[in-house]
């Protein structure tokens, strides 16, 4: 597989909006933000929820959503998906019928940004997944990954107030989203694998956000065994992700990186060299959490 097969598009002028202020100084400022916009989502006639967005790829971020929420099976066949950007719904059909109305009264307040929801049930498939044992990370493709992920054109770099995921093979990126939450990002790949067929073998997540329990959740539901992050780790993200058996490394940033979950799977190569790899928190003032 090629590197980034799907990358961000800064310059999408329906992603961002030119906003006036002034600076520290006091001077007049023109700068650009990420736009922000409601998606309903239905499972053929039933909503299931309203996400925060900022609008691009929703047919993967909805089929991404209802696999990890547990709604839609792997072996689901979706018939159609009807996406209408004037009232900013997307509606997924199946053959399947399906009717979630005891699950969506158990809805949890998780700790992603944008207000991410869980269910109740969400670990119900949890305990079950095995995660490839054989999988590993070498050094050498964390760097490689730190710089050319961090390097890329993106609305993080152009923008801020933004979150990303990248889907990655050794060290080579391959799907890069992004969204004003990183479960959203989450989900759009999750989307993007089951409607183009592609399998967890052999993959590693990349996040710029911290390293959460839905974080780690969504991970192992999409049975990808390694999962890296540029920030910091929540006590219960830590907790799950070694009751699952998931690679957890966090704060990687230019040499340093921590691993605290499954480090039987970390290769320290004779090729790993850090010294060309950007310090995204020294080319950005904006907070990466």
């Amino acid at each position: 597989m090629a590197e980034f097969l799907i990358a961000p598009d800064p310059d999408d002028p329906a992603l961002t909006r030119d906003v006036e202020g002034i600076d520290h100084t006091g001077a007049p400022i023109r700068t650009r933000v990420p736009v922000e916009r409601p998606l309903t989502l239905f499972l053929n006639g039933q909503e299931i929820v309203t996400m925060m967005t900022i609008g691009d790829r929703p047919d993967c971020l909805a089929v991404g959503y209802l696999l990890n929420q547990n709604m839609l099976r792997a072996e689901d066949a979706i018939t159609r998906i009807d996406v209408d950007p004037e009232i900013d719904v997307v509606v997924v059909r199946t053959e399947r019928q399906t009717d979630f109305e005891t699950k969506l009264k158990k809805k949890t307040l998780t700790s992603g940004c944008a207000q991410g929801t869980a269910f109740g049930d969400m670990l119900e498939r949890f305990s079950d997944v095995v995660l490839d044992p054989e999988a590993e990370i070498r050094a050498s493709w964390l760097y490689a990954l730190a710089k050319k992920i961090n390097t890329r054109p993106s609305l993080y770099l152009t923008a801020g107030a933004i979150h990303g995921c990248v889907l990655c093979e050794q060290d080579r990126p391959l799907v890069y989203m992004e969204d004003v939450g990183r479960h959203n990002a989450i989900d759009k790949i999750a989307g993007w694998m089951h409607l183009n067929g592609v399998l967890p073998d052999q993959k590693l997540f990349y996040t710029t956000g911290r390293l959460t329990s839905e974080m780690v959740i969504k991970c192992v539901q999409m049975r990808i065994p390694i999962l890296v992050s540029r920030s910091g780790f929540t006590a219960w993200g830590v907790e799950l992700a070694r009751q699952a058996g998931l690679t957890l490394i966090g704060r990687a940033k230019g040499r340093r990186f921590i691993v605290l979950s499954a480090p039987e799977r970390l290769r320290f190569d004779s090729d790993a060299d850090a010294a060309d790899v950007p310090d995204i928190a020294r080319k950005s003032a904006r907070d990466d959490d």
